[in-house]
């Protein structure tokens, strides 16, 4: 199955203000912001993207424009679903003054327990994300293959719900999860397990690039269980 490189937008005018922004409208890219999703084509350069997919808010399709400028035939698809949590009542709030409310004890220490006043659960959150993406994946297949590599722009909390998935991990542990503005996360999905190859990397990403078998190789990396999606021996499982 493919490769899917998760980008947190670049850093937004409500990050810079401490702003929970949510679904706000009007939330840009800052300077800073702006910076870094120009230097995300450079980033990427090595990468053989087949689509570019975004949450339909403006700062991640900011952070994409520049790839998109320099790849002009690469198609972009805006999907809902990876969207910014719905905070309700809480989005357009200074996080200072959001941090003597209960709930934010509950979201910090059991977020499956937390839905936010006038907006949604943070189960309800991750669940959607999850189900796009396992439908992105198989679209992404379908249309170029198992090896094909495609990017995702959305929110940290999507981002860390989607790693929190592809791990096995209980939601109520995304919180120690962490990518920062215009960083870059890596997963590889198999059709047994997913493999986290990278985490909130804001780097170079030419290792992501697929590599071509060896000719003959046959069984020349071995497996322990020699199953499809098991980790190589030695924790190869880091190479696509």
């Amino acid at each position: 199955m493919p490769t899917l490189i998760l980008v947190r937008h670049g850093r937004s005018t409500a990050n810079t203000a401490g702003v929970l922004a949510g679904r706000t409208p009007g939330v840009e890219l800052d300077e800073r912001g702006t910076e870094q999703a120009a230097a995300l084509p450079g980033r990427l350069a090595a990468l053989p993207l087949v689509a570019a997919v975004s949450s339909p808010l403006q700062r991640c399709h900011q952070t994409l424009q520049p790839l998109l400028d320099a790849r002009p035939g690469l198609p972009l698809h805006t999907e809902e679903r990876i969207s910014e949590c719905d905070y309700g009542d809480w989005a357009g709030r200074k996080l200072a003054e959001l941090v003597d409310e209960p709930l934010m004890t509950v979201v910090q220490q059991h977020p499956s327990a937390a839905a936010f006043p006038g907006g949604e659960s943070m189960r309800a959150m991750q669940a959607r994300a999850v189900d796009a993406v396992r439908e992105w994946n198989a679209r992404i297949e379908a249309e170029h293959g198992e090896n094909a590599v495609y990017v995702m722009c959305s929110h940290g909390d999507i981002i860390k719900s989607l790693v929190a998935d592809a791990l096995g991990m209980h939601l109520d542990l995304f919180q120690r999860i962490h990518a920062d503005p215009c960083s870059a996360t890596a997963i590889r999905y198999t059709r047994l397990r997913p493999f986290l190859l990278r985490l909130g990397d804001t780097g170079d990403l030419a290792p992501l690039a697929p590599r071509e078998p060896a000719p003959d190789s046959g069984a020349g990396t071995a497996t322990k269980g020699g199953g499809e999606g098991n980790a190589a021996v030695g924790g190869g499982a880091g190479a696509p």
